[in-house]
Formats: C-alpha cells, sequence, structure tokens
C-alpha cells in the first residue's frame, strides 16, 4: 500500500531536516514547497531525500495557498507540516483546503501576529502583560504615560520572531530608539517594515516555555523548558534546558495558561510553543505562543531526555493518525548557544565540542573572517551544542564546562579586513 504524501513548508534548518528525515524513513515521500532563493540553500543530503519540490512565493499567500494545494493533489499529499513560524498561517490555510488535519485558519493570524495575538489573548482572559499597539510618536508617547504600562516596559514588532527588535526600556529616553528598532524588523516574507510597535508592561520572574502537542483539540504538555537569557536592553536566549520540575501548584497554572493561549489561538492540530513568566509570587503571565514546535534544538532536547519522538508525533497529527506521547526515558538535556561578545571580524572559533557519548549535537554557524554580531537576535549565534545525561546538575555542569572551552577572538569592526579573510560567517552541521 503506498503511504501518503507529505508537503513541508520550508525544508530549511535542522528542526525541518529532522522532520523530513523522520518522514522519509517511515515511507513517506517528502516535498518541499520553497522560495527560489531557499531552495538553492538546500544542501544535496536534503535535496536527495525529498522526493519532489515546488517553488512557492510565499510574499502572496493567497495564490500560494491556491498553488500548493493543486501541486498536493497532483502528488497524493495528505500531510502538510512547517516549523518556520512565518508559515504556520499559510499552513493552516491549505490545510483547511485540502481538508487535512490543521489549525483553525480564522485565527491563525492570532499565532503569527503579535497584535493580533494581544487582542486574542484579553478577548479570552489569558493571563498576560498589558499591551499596546502603537503607530507614530503620538502613540508612542501615549502608551508610556498609561499607567498600565510604565517602567521598564518591553518595545517589540508585531511580527518579528527570534528576539529581533525587541527592547527592554527602562526610561523614557530609549523608547523612540527602540521603536525604531521594531520598526525595522521584517518578517521574513514580508515587502517592508510595520509601523506599528507593541509596547508592553513588563512581567519580573523567571521565564519558562511549554512545548505542547495538540490533536483534535486535545493537548498534551511534553516539557517544560527553562530559558537561559541575557540581561540588559536586550534579552537573548542563550540556553534552553528540560525537563523543568516546578512545585505543582505552579505547575499547573502554567499549564493551565498555556491551555488558555492554545485555545485562543485556534490551535487544534499540532505543536505549539508557549513563552511564560513565572513572578516570584508564583503567578503567570504568557508573554506569547507560537503554532510550531520550538525551534533552539528544543525537539532534540524532548527526544533526548524524555524519548519522546516529536518528529514522528508531528507526522502523526498531521496524519490523524494518534500520537505516542508518553516519556520513555527520565533523563536531562541541555543546549548552549555560542555568542560573540562584540560585533566584529571573527578571527578565531575554536575549542568547540565533538560529537560523543552524552553530546549527540554539534552545529557550528560561522568561520573565521566573517563579521559577527554582539547578540541582538537569535541568528546572531555563532553554534550550539547539546549535552544529556540521567543527572540535571551533572548535565548542567558539563555543559556550562564545554562553553568555556570555546575560544572567541573578534576584532573590532572599525578594522579593514585583511586579505584572505573576505569569507563570509557560514553554516555547517556537525550532527548525526
Amino acid at each position: 500500500m503506498t503511504l501518503p504524501g507529505v508537503l513541508l513548508l520550508d525544508a530549511a534548518g535542522p528542526e525541518a531536516s529532522a522532520l523530513a528525515t523522520a518522514a522519509a524513513a517511515r515511507g513517506h515521500a517528502v516535498h518541499a514547497a520553497a522560495t527560489a532563493r531557499a531552495f538553492e540553500g538546500y544542501g544535496p543530503e536534503l535535496k536527495n531525500l525529498l522526493a519532489g519540490n515546488t517553488i512557492s512565493d510565499f510574499t502572496r499567500p493567497d495564490r500560494a495557498v491556491q498553488e500548493l494545494a493543486a501541486y498536493a493533489r497532483r502528488h497524493g499529499l495528505r500531510a502538510v507540516l512547517t516549523v518556520n513560524e512565518y508559515l504556520t498561517e499559510l499552513a493552516a490555510h491549505l490545510c483547511a483546503e485540502l481538508g487535512v488535519p490543521g489549525n483553525a485558519p480564522g485565527r491563525a493570524r492570532t499565532a503569527r501576529d503579535k497584535a493580533a495575538m494581544a487582542e486574542a489573548f484579553a478577548a479570552t482572559g489569558v493571563h498576560t502583560p498589558y499591551t499596546v499597539l502603537v503607530r507614530d510618536a503620538d502613540g508612542l508617547r501615549g502608551a508610556l504615560a498609561d499607567p498600565r504600562v510604565g517602567f521598564p516596559c518591553v518595545i517589540k514588532p508585531a511580527a518579528g520572531a527570534g528576539s529581533a527588535g525587541v527592547t527592554v526600556v527602562s526610561s523614557p529616553a530609549g523608547a523612540a530608539a527602540a521603536a525604531d528598532t521594531a520598526r525595522r524588523v521584517t518578517g521574513m516574507y514580508a515587502n517592508g517594515g510595520d509601523p506599528h510597535v507593541l509596547v508592553q508592561a513588563y512581567a519580573a520572574g523567571t521565564e519558562y516555555s511549554v512545548e505542547s502537542l495538540t490533536q483534535d483539540g486535545t493537548t498534551t504538555h511534553l516539557a517544560v523548558t527553562r530559558k537561559h537569557l541575557t540581561g540588559g536592553a536586550k534579552r537573548i536566549e542563550t540556553g534552553h534546558s528540560l525537563p523543568v520540575r516546578l512545585p505543582p501548584a505552579v505547575q499547573t497554572a502554567v499549564y493551565r495558561e498555556a491551555e488558555s493561549a492554545i485555545r485562543a489561538t485556534g490551535i487544534r492540530h499540532g505543536a505549539s510553543h508557549t513563552e511564560i513568566m513565572v513572578g516570584d509570587d508564583g503567578r503567570c503571565s504568557v508573554i506569547e505562543i507560537g503554532a510550531r514546535l520550538a525551534a533552539g534544538q528544543i525537539g532534540l532536547l524532548i527526544q533526548h531526555a524524555l524519548g519522546i519522538d516529536v518528529w514522528a508525533a508531528l507526522l502523526d497529527v498531521a496524519l490523524g493518525r494518534p500520537a505516542a506521547l508518553t516519556p520513555t526515558a527520565h533523563g536531562h538535556a541541555t543546549v548552549r548557544f555560542v555568542t560573540s561578545p562584540r560585533t566584529g571580524w571573527l578571527t578565531e572559533l575554536s575549542g568547540f565540542p565533538v560529537v560523543g557519548p552524552g553530546v549527540p549535537f554539534v552545529r557550528r554557524r560561522a568561520q573565521a573572517g566573517g563579521l559577527v554580531h554582539e547578540p541582538a537576535a537569535n541568528t546572531h549565534r555563532l553554534g550550539s551544542f547539546v549535552v544529556t545525561g540521567p543527572d540535571a546538575g551533572d548535565v548542567e555542569e558539563r555543559a556550562d564546562t564545554l562553553l568555556r572551552q570555546i575560544r572567541i577572538h573578534v576584532e573590532p569592526h572599525t578594522t579593514p579586513r585583511r586579505p584572505g579573510q573576505a569569507r563570509p560567517a557560514s553554516t555547517s552541521a556537525i550532527a548525526p
């Protein structure tokens, strides 16, 4: 019997590659939809894995849905998947067009556009920081004067991702510059910046994320992840660790808020990643939600720490089959992200760990000669590695030790490039 084929919207990146590999290993023909530029960047291993591909213009979503639906019907594709946050709304509409399991298309925008998300949260009673959508300088001044916002506050783009353009502002003096930074952020498939920005009350506490899978409206929470973050104006992720063991009452509250956010944004079939701030008093505030599997190797962490094959589970949900979500392991896993201490020319990046026992994944994203940045977004990472094991304390200590062994040297950005150093930073994966 021929198994149904799978359409993957944008197969770039380690998460998409893992999903495609899992589907192909189970005998499904995997097809990819991508922009022409993205497809050119696919490596030979990924291209050889694909049974077919189609070039699509994601900047025209209505047309893309019709063209991709026709392609899926021609090739017998009965599942639509994406791990690209910018394509989750398109995926919901395509699933509805094909009549396959997917999220509510009428509410899919609320899990992608942060202004729509804030409105959905407010309308459905999700506990979230007070948020104001502003367009111009007058609106910004009005938002900052609102006692429900106060200082510090957060200014961020409505359609960004990966912490790009997000600034914690401690006084009115930095607000205008932060708003300009947010406006300059464009979505992956946008044709220009968005004049709207969000001004949000600051939620103090410890940030976690809840990794969940919903099938036919029933949600299973796979893990709570602790987020390692920088301080200051730019709160950039430097690592993730899971599973977190929270006090029972706090964990119940965290799950309750995650489920409220999932319902508010119409997530009925597929993964979700809900970021939640837990205050010292145990109160929970939902920062935002994504209708996708978390990036930053969290899927791999779940697989190694809990024994749950999230890639197979995502495929089963997309095909309408029962997903296996019961943990078969009880370990711990963490990822560390390697970042540059300053902006400039990278002259040395060495001492990376190697794949081996307890280190299942190492990825180096930069090489000497490239321009690197002091982290202001998750895209500024130089690399990452994963550490796993049975004991949380031992795993975290080993990860910190390995991180300290990495040597980074960066020349100031004002220093001209020397001959032979004109190579751009590049990405290379070192992982099974």
